[in-house]
């Protein structure tokens, strides 16, 4: 064995023992916990609604999944619009931006709903949530990109323009290869950040996995037994999407 094989082999199994070790401390910490609360745990009324935190969980990823999909055109448009020479274009994305991102989520749900929606005769909740998400998680989309576009150097715009490309082709063929590498790890936690964000989408009666929670807990009267499976439950959803965000900044990193 060689002697870089042998230095990957003890990194690996530091890396596994730590792992292990930092398991077993939080495993004994969250036991020592749970074993000085006061109360007997009632799981068999929870159990029962088990189908409704199946359906909850599952519109919970719908509702991201489709609110991630329209985010990412706004987050686009948005960038491009910043950097339009048409003025008003920019001002608006900018002021677009500016509100988005200097109000609280559950404010822009609540007068989406109740009056934006409303006004337009749009009475599906779910469409809704869904846009107003998407609007939301589009802002910060769009600083994102925008951060990538700009960290193209302009060397490479002004060598794109002597060789005759047009504004289109810039785009095409220097900056989105180059950004996509660059956006992809923040456009991974921050679709991390709206499966989370979606809880609020409760407000309005979206069925997904908070709402059902809370129903459950109103009609058990089971608190912690209703919202533990609703942490584990998004749990499941943001952690393997927080491991990829970490594999992808490391493969761009030695990638550059």
């Amino acid at each position: 064995m060689t002697r870089d094989g042998h230095g990957d082999r003890v990194t690996t199994l530091a890396a596994v023992t730590s792992w292990l070790v930092v398991f077993l401390a939080l495993s004994l910490g969250c036991w020592f916990v749970f074993s000085q609360v006061k109360f007997s745990w009632g799981w068999q009324a929870v159990y029962a609604y088990r189908t409704k935190f199946v359906n909850g969980w599952l519109m919970t990823i719908a509702v991201s999944a489709a609110a991630m999909v329209l985010s990412l055109l706004i987050g686009l448009l948005t960038a491009l619009a910043q950097r339009a020479p048409f003025l008003p274009l920019r001002y608006l994305s900018r002021i677009y931006m500016e509100i988005i991102r200097g109000t609280p989520l559950l404010v822009q749900i609540l007068i989406f709903f109740y009056v934006v929606a409303d006004a337009f005769g749009v009475n599906n909740r779910y469409v809704v949530g869904i846009v107003i998400l998407a609007m939301f998680s589009g802002a910060y989309i769009s600083e994102i990109i925008r951060a990538g576009i700009e960290s193209i150097s302009e060397s490479q715009l002004e060598s794109a323009r002597a060789i005759g490309f047009t504004r289109l082709q810039i785009y095409r063929y220097v900056i989105f290869p180059q950004v996509v590498r660059q956006v992809l790890p923040p456009l991974a936690g921050q679709f991390a950040s709206l499966i989370k964000d979606s809880s609020l989408l409760s407000i309005i009666s979206v069925n997904e996995f908070t709402l059902n929670a809370q129903e459950v807990n109103s009609f058990t009267f089971s608190t912690l037994e209703s919202y533990l499976p609703l942490a584990i439950g998004y749990l499941l959803l943001t952690l393997p999407i927080s491991l990829w965000t970490k594999q992808l900044e490391k493969k761009y990193r030695y990638a550059t």
